[in-house]
């Protein structure tokens, strides 16, 4: 064998440039040509050879690298992903190989190395070495620059402390060339956000601050660049950055009146803090003249629309001193004070309506009809104060006191989707594949039709789907092309079933219990119970397309939500009978679980006469009906390490037993075992109370279903629910069980209870979808929903909020229920008043008014109890909830406190808006 390939196939990487450089340029390209086919023949190879993959990447890439004689085609060399995945990166032997080349083609392959946005961050140093070797000038593109801050941090951190970011700065010799790039890459180095701490010695504000301030970099291209980059937008550190570097340059006056209409922008559109300090800046600008009206009124314009208050307070504030040193300048600045008439919050619209009122001359009548025409946007209550206070603009022949009837805004009520009604060709189904397999998590709908279309295709013509496939998904890491057996264990979703079609499984591996289920999530967990039943389903399938192929499937759904009418199911059972075809037991299982609970359907699933078709007739006739929900409240918990173990029993009988069969003893309860304890810290405080769901035991799943299915049939209490946030499915998983959303809710609960009381997002993002889902809206789904409403994140709420307002248009909404549910979270501290305000607010500005307040009307008890300490937002959540009564007319009792509340001394905004509320509900009775 020739030496240098024995060398890269023993991945003796560092011994490969004394061999190479001997070589002419003939015998590089006959090597190179070898050195092609070892790495097509590499690609090749199945996981069960990733060692000798790895141990001869490496070395593969020096010698390709070495072996090129043009700089372009040895940077896509050095470049290939294929080459370079998990490895260390050879830096050393390339430079030493490749170090004698001429300057000129160091420089054009180091330039080429650059421009590579995948991997040149990466091969920064490598890169460098090139350009001090080659003399030519440093690269400028995006991923250089960001290598090359992360290799100055790398220094810096490597150094002593006598060695500063300063020092290092100092001394790098393309810190002149490469600082004003900082502000021009489409996204800023990360390493420039690692340090926040501005007196230490390695935070790049400072440290670029005093180069400028010392002439190293020119001031002007720092400032420039900063409020260049804060303009941009981008993430929040990345801005913090940049407003931090802005600070630390201390712009002089001038400076700052030079970009006034940067400061404008800023204070109209950039994130609040970033406004706020743009703010900040036109104030001193405004306060030493430098802000001439006009300009005033259009940054004011559309920072009195933004919904921060705090920036629309301040707003206000220096609109009014503006007012208070020329009065002439009204005409301008009255109407830009008007703009926040259209504020969500009252209080800053009474403020706003003060303030023009107290700088409106009587005898103007043209400003005042313009303010007066402004004051439609106003809530209903200030805007019969501002009828009084500016006059009416109503003609008196159209009746200036009529208010029109109030009309309930709802969304429209999601229609049911139906799924393709005809099965999808062979080249649809290869497209759903593709698009489920390479495109993350497919919806149920992409799912249920792409596994149909794969049972019906490999039962019809088996080679003319296999053919297909492996044209379409020739880029699987399991390679479709290749000829040995995989392992199912690393096949996930559809792969499973195609690398069946395509003859790379084998059969015995598919049986029940030999394939895995739920990885990542605890065993007692429910989204590894829902993983099972998927990945059953789906081993199931892969098993009959080997041994006894399926025409079709049962559970296919009808719906899009993953329902199943129970019509189609029968109409399939009799098609299964005339063909003779014995279904999947994992796959029937499944159509029970999606079927629509109807007793009409009972009689014709009755007269097929068939084993199935009795069970979907006792299913349908109230063996499916889902378990009981339990609601309780949690009792604080000294030590969260100290679980119950859950019951893991498991449950062996047959799937053929009658769903009449008799229920199985209840299991005795577990008993608590402690978790190992950390004894390198002190115990952590007890868990806080909060309302917790258990669903009891489901009998006909545990007892009759397959072994898959039984997780489902557990009782679920609060301990056995908790697992990892990142084992939680999508829509394939709430797919399982499309018409028992109670249960799903119940399961959700302790998720989005994190969401509330913790820093978890996304909790609520299932939400909108449960209430879309069939069976009963219940108790379960009505308090999940309202805890969505106080979750920390501003997404979740609003995933809430969509929820809430899809029960209420499909009419199953029970807005008192929910309330009584929002006052006990309250209560308890789960949901905060504030965040509850801003998703009721949210609610509420979609035009659900009476919705909105039917729920408030019953949560605010427990925050206006007589004597009981103001709790942070109450004030805010009583003006939402004066603002629903005062628009939509709404009548009946005062909550309890109220009028203790209304009664209380002071001007606070609780006590405001308690009496404003009590006001509103007195003017509608």
């Amino acid at each position: 064998m020739n030496p240098i390939l024995e060398a890269v196939r023993e991945g003796r990487t560092d011994q490969l440039p004394g061999l190479l450089k001997p070589l002419t340029a003939p015998e590089r390209q006959e090597l190179l040509a070898r050195l092609a086919l070892l790495r097509a023949e590499i690609r090749g190879w199945d996981w069960s050879r990733w060692r000798e993959r790895d141990r001869i990447r490496s070395a593969l890439l020096v010698a390709g690298a070495g072996c090129h004689t043009g700089a372009t085609a040895a940077a896509d060399w050095i470049g290939a992903h294929d080459l370079r995945e998990g490895q260390e990166f050879p830096t050393g032997p390339l430079l030493d190989l490749l170090a004698d080349r001429d300057p000129g083609w160091l420089g054009e392959l180091a330039h080429h190395l650059a421009e590579n946005t995948a991997t040149a961050e990466a091969d920064y140093p490598l890169v460098r070495e090139l350009v001090r070797i080659a003399d030519c000038p440093v690269p400028t593109t995006d991923a250089f620059v960001h290598g090359w801050v992360r290799s100055i941090f790398t220094m810096d951190r490597a150094r002593s402390t006598h060695s500063p970011l300063s020092i290092v700065l100092r001394q790098d010799p393309y810190a002149r060339e490469l600082v004003p790039l900082l502000f021009t890459t489409a996204e800023s180095p990360e390493a420039l956000h690692w340090c926040s701490d501005p007196t230490a010695p390695n935070h790049w504000p400072s440290e670029l601050a005093a180069l400028a301030q010392e002439g190293i970099v020119e001031r002007r291209v720092l400032v420039d660049g900063c409020v260049a980059r804060l303009r941009r937008g981008g993430r929040q550190n990345q801005l913090k950055f940049f407003l931090a570097m802005l600070t630390r340059l201390e712009l002089t006056p001038t400076e700052e009146r030079e970009r006034t209409a940067d400061w404008i922008e800023l204070a109209a559109e950039a994130p609040s803090p970033l406004a706020g300090h743009a703010q900040q800046v036109l104030v001193r600008l405004a306060d030493a003249g430098g802000l001439p009206a006009q300009r005033l009124a259009q940054m004011s314009g559309a920072v009195l629309r933004r919904p921060e208050k705090k920036l629309v307070r301040a707003q206000l504030g220096l609109l009014g001193q503006a007012l208070r040193r020329d009065p002439a300048t009204r005409h301008t600045l009255l109407p830009a004070v008007a703009v926040a008439f259209g504020h969500e919050d009252t209080t800053l619209q009474e403020r706003a309506l003060g303030l023009a009122v107290r700088y409106l001359p009587p005898a103007d009548r043209e400003l005042r009809r313009e303010l007066a025409l402004r004051a439609e946007a106003l809530s209903p209550l200030h805007r019969r104060a501002a009828a009084e206070l500016l006059g009416s603009t109503a003609s008196p022949a159209a009746g200036a006191c009529a208010e029109p009837a109030y009309a309930e805004v709802l969304p429209p009520a999601p229609v049911p989707r139906r799924l393709a009604s005809g099965p999808p060709t062979l080249a649809g189904t290869v497209a759903l594949v593709a698009a489920s397999v390479t495109a993350g998590e497919p919806t149920a709908a992409v799912f249920e039709s792409a596994l149909d279309g794969l049972v019906r295709h490999a039962h019809h013509d088996r080679a003319a789907l296999a053919e297909a496939l492996r044209a379409a998904l020739g880029g699987l890491r399991w390679h479709p092309g290749g000829g040995r057996p995989v392992d199912p264990g690393q096949l996930t979703g559809l792969e499973l079933v195609v690398a069946a079609v395509l003859d790379r499984v084998r059969a015995p591996d598919l049986l029940p219990g030999r394939t895995a289920h739920g990885d990542g999530c605890r065993p007692d967990c429910v989204h590894a119970a829902l993983s099972a039943v998927t990945a059953a389903r789906l081993a199931e399938a892969a098993h009959r397309v080997l041994t006894d192929p399926l025409p079709f499937l049962l559970a296919t759904p009808t719906w899009e939500t993953g329902s199943l009418e129970p019509e189609e199911l029968v109409v399939r059972l009799a098609a299964y009978r005339r063909l003779g075809t014995g279904p999947g037991q994992a796959d029937f299982a499944q159509a029970l679980l999606r079927v629509r609970r109807s007793p009409g359907a009972v009689p014709a699933a009755a007269a097929l006469g068939t084993p199935e078709g009795d069970r979907l007739a006792a299913w349908l006739a109230g063996a499916g009906e889902p378990p009981a929900v339990r609601r309780r409240v949690t009792d604080p918990f000294p030590d969260p390490l100290r679980v119950p173990s859950p019951d893991r029993a498991p449950f062996t009988a047959p799937f053929t037993t009658p769903l009449t069969g008799p229920a199985a003893a209840p299991a005795a309860a577990p008993d608590p075992q402690s978790g190992p304890r950390r004894w390198d810290r002190p115990p952590r405080a007890a868990a806080p109370r909060r309302v917790v769901l258990e669903t009891a035991e489901r009998c006909v799943v545990r007892e009759e279903f397959p072994a898959a299915f039984r997780g489902l049939g557990r009782a679920h209490t609060e301990s056995a629910r908790g697992c990892s946030p990142s084992c939680a499915g999508g829509l394939v998983q709430q797919s399982v069980l499309p018409e028992d959303r109670e249960m799903q809710a119940a399961w959700l609960l302790p998720e989005v209870t994190a969401g509330a009381t913790a820093r978890e997002g996304g909790a609520g993002a299932p939400l909108p979808r449960l209430a879309e889902l069939g069976g009963p809206a219940g108790p379960a789904l009505h308090l999940t929903v309202a805890t969505g409403l106080g979750a920390r994140h501003a997404e979740d709420r609003h995933a809430a909020v969509d929820a809430l307002l899809l029960l209420a248009a499909r009419g199953e909404l029970d807005a008192p229920r929910v309330g009584r549910d929002l006052a006990e979270l309250l209560a308890l501290g789960t949901v905060k008043p504030n965040r509850l305000a801003e998703a009721a607010r949210t609610a509420a500005a979609t035009g659900a008014y009476a919705t909105t307040w039917a729920v408030l009307a019953q949560a605010l008890t427990p925050l206006l109890a007589a004597g009981g300490a103001a709790v942070r937002g109450t004030g805010e959540l009583l003006a939402v909830a004066a603002d629903c009564v005062e628009r939509c007319g709404a009548c009946g009792p005062a909550p309890a406190g109220l009028a203790e509340a209304a009664a209380r001394s002071g001007s606070s905004q609780l006590v405001r808006q308690a009496r404003r509320l009590r006001a509103a509900l007195t003017a509608s009775s």
